[in-house]
């Protein structure tokens, strides 16, 4: 007798995002986010729309039909080098994860600011954060700078 097929899996498509993702994309960023490991850092609606409404936006997000499965968020303009791309936010859903979602992203986000000028994309990733740099550096990217952030709680 023969063994019936596996299901297929749905085809997850990319899409640019738009303000109808704004709150999906914060809720996975709340799930996944732990802002407390980068404290110079915070996931806000703030952090998306800035990224959503600068002049050369590179932000995509990953649908499974409606469903959100991921986004990237990423803009043109990192510190002082107007001609460098920032790919800053970037999450799967956890039941997504394992999936390839996340490099499609990414190369989805360089493609696009590479088309808007960038002469490089810079992102940075917290040093225990292993998944990430692996995801990185399988994408073409290498560590660079490495930075230490010193921190001094108050007494108080």
């Amino acid at each position: 007798m023969p063994t019936p097929a596996a299901p297929e899996r749905p085809v997850i498509g990319l899409a640019p995002m738009t303000a109808t993702h704004l709150a999906d994309v914060l809720a996975l960023g709340r799930r996944v986010y732990d802002t407390s490991v980068k404290p110079y850092t915070s996931w806000s609606l703030s952090a998306i729309a800035g990224h959503l409404d600068s002049e050369a936006s590179a932000c995509w997000v990953a649908l499974d039909g409606e469903r959100l499965a991921g986004f990237v968020l990423g803009s043109m303009g990192f510190d002082q080098r107007a001609d460098w791309g920032n790919l800053e936010w970037i999450a799967s859903a956890p039941e997504y994860q394992g999936q390839g979602i996340a490099s499609r992203l990414v190369k989805a986000c360089c493609a696009t600011l590479t088309e808007a000028g960038a002469s490089a994309v810079v992102t940075d990733v917290e040093s225990r954060n292993t998944a990430s740099a692996a995801l990185m550096r399988s994408n073409g990217f290498e560590a660079s700078v490495s930075v230490t952030l010193f921190v001094r709680e108050t007494p108080w």
